[in-house]
């Protein structure tokens, strides 16, 4: 009776799918635990493992990234900050914030700037009214740089199948495969989430290039229509412009200046 009742008490009886399925998934610390109590016991498992066939136990408690460094974190850490929360809010607001920025800074600070800067600014008002609107897109364009910079980061976070991070410092740097469950939802999340809002970003910066640019090539036509109105006194017929020096002028100005030279011959 010896020989039947060990093969009774046999692991090896516990061949069924189901039943290998659970010894599959056990923990490394909880399979030792077991065979120390009594190696032909089943681990205990609650009944909704069956049914999913996997651990009821979340994935983040075996991770070894810290809280802060873990992709999902740090996707809703960024979601909530400032500026970079405004990229994924509502397209009406993220335009006017960008314009209210780009506003302010053009005329508290750019707009004075230009216009004690210049000599005659009332001559020339469109000059230091397009340097300030430049001014205020290349700001509101740095503000979208930034925002693109840091959604990218998390994104490409999230879409990696391996995650960098640091225990306690720079110099102890470690890389963690990510389960599948983990992977599958953090893909998930970059793909619908981070995505559409670097479609977004980019968009914007095309078009803040597009509005710099034309106010660049209006600010060179200006200056180049201004250079060109200065007609030299032998085109215009010997007559005295103002501001253009002229030979002529200035013998008749200060005849003594010019005792002893001859007068040029009239043509």
């Amino acid at each position: 009776m010896a020989i039947p009742l060990l093969h009774l008490s046999s692991p090896f009886l516990y061949s069924s799918p189901t039943q290998k399925r659970f010894l599959l998934h056990q923990c490394p610390h909880q399979h030792h635990h077991n065979n120390n109590n009594n190696k032909n016991a089943l681990p205990n498992i609650p009944s909704s493992s069956f049914r999913n066939g996997s651990s009821s136990t979340p994935p983040e408690t075996e991770c070894p990234v810290p809280l802060d460094q873990q992709p999902i974190n740090e996707f809703q850490n960024l979601s909530t900050s400032f500026p970079f929360s405004w990229a994924s809010g509502d397209i009406v607001e993220y335009c006017s914030r960008l314009f209210v920025t780009g506003a302010s800074f053009a005329l508290l600070i750019a707009l004075p700037v230009a216009w004690f800067g210049t000599v005659g600014p009332k001559n020339e008002p469109l000059k230091p009214v397009l340097a300030a609107l430049s001014s205020g897109i290349f700001v509101a364009s740095l503000a979208v740089v930034r925002m693109y910079l840091g959604w990218a980061y998390v994104g490409n976070r999230l879409l990696s199948a391996t995650v960098e991070y640091e225990e306690t410092g720079w110099y102890d740097g470690q890389i963690w495969v990510k389960s599948a469950e983990v992977l599958a939802r953090d893909r998930l999340l970059g793909s619908f989430s981070v995505k559409p809002v670097l479609s977004r970003l980019k968009y914007t910066l095309v078009t803040l290039a597009a509005s710099l640019f034309v106010c660049v090539v209006l600010f060179i036509n200006i200056e180049g229509g201004q250079k060109g109105s200065y007609v030299p006194s032998d085109e215009a017929g010997g007559r005295a412009i103002p501001g253009v020096y002229n030979d002529d002028s200035a013998r008749s100005f200060e005849p003594d200046a010019f005792c002893g030279e001859p007068a040029p011959p009239e043509s």
